[in-house]
């Protein structure tokens, strides 16, 4: 085929590609985003849960994103857009169940079901962005997605907020939840993937020159899981935040995102991986220290919206990966990459809710020395990088 014929045809496979994704981002999006809104609140008004229920209920939702690494072995059987497909359907299906379910076993088990097409679809849609997107439009069509992700909370949280009180949580959770597996549904009928596309690996790759990138995953998963358990748990027990209010600051959260996620896209081709950790992790350990210390309600959800501001930047992360890893090794690094997400996430939201019981700012305070940590390791970054790039 002349080389012509051959661009025009790539070209035309990742917008294909981008459209698949696209489409099961808004799907997840909407289904993950509305359960996130409506649990906590579920979860006092209507269950009755404690905060040691709802560490234990985190902790269970994040075991998994441990077991991402056994999404290599469905490769085996079904190709990755069609894992990534029926992955947005199981998260639905979870999701639309949870309002049937209010008790504490009742939750553990739809958060699970939830949560296996949660981080199944993560996984593939990090790993597929990374084959079919060169280095340079990889942060970019990830910022992309994010921005996506972000204006799709809008009308989720709006529609929440009006519709909450005359629906009922049960009838929110099944028609959020229903979207979602549409989305899926939709997905197994496309196939976007190409043959050029380097054949991935199918077992578990853990290489000494990954390091860096392993260490950083694994403090930011740490991190990041005080921040799903307990953030939004601070505004809603600690400071009084209604369902209305709490849906309403997701909404100012995803207007704020919507702009910030493409941006922090060009920022690290512009700026470079190095730069724009450093930045994240200086400004967490900031946040989380205002989380423990704040005795402000309006304070804390300033410091949420800050919070997931900052967060975008954990792309740079993956891009960092996607310059120093063999194009074989790309599926199989994301799956590992969650699994070691995971590794403290499975047990620091059950542990952080025994702690919250003796006093919620111990919490926080580890969640600050943990971004401090990554700040520190951040900075070997551009050495690693100047090793030299992954083999072409």
């Amino acid at each position: 085929m002349p080389r012509s014929e051959v661009a025009v045809d790539d070209a035309y496979r990742r917008r294909h590609m981008y459209l698949f994704l696209l489409v099961l981002v808004v799907g997840t999006q909407v289904g993950f985003q509305g359960w996130r809104t409506l649990f906590n609140n579920f979860a006092v008004e209507v269950g009755g849960l404690s905060g040691f229920d709802v560490g234990l209920i985190q902790s269970v939702r994040e075991v998994p994103g441990f077991l991402a690494l056994t999404a290599l072995y469905l490769l085996l059987i079904i190709r990755e857009h069609r894992l990534a497909a029926l992955s947005v359907c199981v998260l639905g299906l979870g999701v639309a169940l949870a309002g049937l379910l209010p008790t504490t076993a009742g939750l553990v088990f739809t958060t699970l079901l939830m949560s296996f097409g949660f981080h199944y679809f993560e996984t593939m849609n990090q790993s597929l962005t990374l084959q079919y997107f060169s280095r340079a439009e990889a942060p970019l069509v990830m910022g992309r997605l994010r921005g996506a992700a972000a204006l799709t909370n809008i009308p989720v949280g709006a529609a929440i907020f009006f519709l909450a009180r005359a629906v009922g949580y049960t009838g929110m959770f099944a028609l959020l939840g229903g979207v979602a597996v549409a989305a899926g549904l939709w997905a197994m009928t496309r196939d976007p993937s190409s043959v050029d596309i380097p054949l991935q690996s199918k077992r578990m790759t853990l290489k000494a020159r990954y390091w860096l990138y392993y260490v950083l995953t694994f403090l930011g998963g740490a991190r990041r899981q005080i921040f799903v358990a307990f953030a939004v748990f601070l505004l809603v027990q600690r400071f009084g935040y209604s369902i209305e209010q709490v849906t309403a600051l997701f909404v100012l959260n995803n207007v704020v995102n919507f702009f910030a996620a493409p941006m922090v896209g060009r920022a690290v081709n512009r700026f470079g991986e190095r730069a724009v950790l450093s930045v994240e992790y200086a400004g967490l350990t900031l946040v989380f220290a205002g989380y423990a210390l704040t005795d402000s309600g309006l304070v804390a959800g300033a410091l949420y919206v800050v919070n997931n501001v900052l967060y975008n930047a954990a792309m740079a992360i993956k891009t960092f990966y996607h310059k120093i890893a063999d194009p074989a090794d790309i599926a199989s690094g994301m799956a590992v990459g969650f699994t070691i997400n995971h590794i403290a996430a499975v047990i620091i939201p059950l542990l952080g809710g025994l702690l919250w019981l003796a006093d919620h700012r111990i919490v926080f305070l580890g969640a600050a020395g943990l971004s401090l940590a990554s700040l520190l390791f951040s900075q070997l970054v551009s050495s690693e990088l100047a090793k030299g790039p992954a083999r072409a």
